[in-house]
């Protein structure tokens, strides 16, 4: 099964670095999170990728020249277009997923998905489409307050994000989901996906472990961090 990786976006808010190197080049313990990315495929034993380039693709290319015989899998680089919206990425790929069946994430996350898991489920439920779906880690401390007393009863400096469950990328698709998509402009998490969700044609794929999303300078540094004392739950 292919895995196709949206890496042309403009990656505005990680802007510190992204003014000079897309954001899927950006370093985690000195390797591209698009390699961490890669690898997490890698080990449930996909290793045929498409990578959706755009917004200075030319540091992916030269990534890859450099490093995919070193990493054991097949890639094809696609220029989807600088300014395309992920739905118009996934449309431009189109004749590369030979009518088959594929995974397809964004290539700024990192998780500790069992991806052969999430597959069987995928195919289990006879639906277009899979979303992994996470709760994501608080960015303020929670508090348990006794609102008698205002004494505070419990302290969670990192709680999950009020029960809610969001997109966490590490999609299944169906080639179905193609029909959904109209042109470059169409924002996949938009239209297609309500469309799909109005014709009962979603799952969600519920990952209880690891999860993090590299959106801001902050979200890089704690991934840093992670790797660098041997915490890096995805690795």
């Amino acid at each position: 099964m292919k895995v196709v990786i949206l890496a042309g976006g403009l990656g505005t808010r990680l802007s510190e670095e992204t003014d000079v190197k897309p954001k899927p080049m950006v370093e985690i313990g000195g390797k591209p999170i698009l390699w961490h990315i890669m690898k997490i495929y890698i080990k449930h034993g996909f290793a045929d990728f498409i990578i959706c380039g755009g917004y200075k693709q030319e540091h992916i290319k030269q990534w890859l020249d450099k490093t995919k015989d070193n990493i054991g899998c097949n890639v094809q680089l696609i220029d989807t277009g600088d300014l395309t919206m992920t739905g118009g990425r996934i449309k431009r790929i189109k004749e590369y997923t030979e009518n088959r069946p594929f995974m397809l994430t964004y290539g700024d996350g990192v998780a500790d998905v069992d991806l052969k898991k999430l597959v069987k489920f995928h195919k289990s439920n006879s639906k277009i489409l899979t979303v992994t779906a996470v709760q994501p880690t608080g960015r303020f401390g929670g508090l348990k307050i006794n609102h008698n007393t205002n004494q505070v009863e419990e302290f969670n400096e990192k709680p999950k994000g009020d029960g809610i469950w969001i997109n966490g990328g590490f999609f299944v698709c169906q080639p179905e989901i193609f029909s959904y998509i109209k042109e470059d402009s169409t924002i996949f998490e938009n239209e297609p996906i309500n469309d799909i969700v109005s014709k009962g044609e979603l799952m969600s794929y519920k990952h209880h472990g690891f999860w993090r999303c590299m959106d801001t300078l902050k979200d890089k540094n704690d991934l840093n961090d992670m790797w660098n004392k041997n915490q890096a739950e995805w690795k």
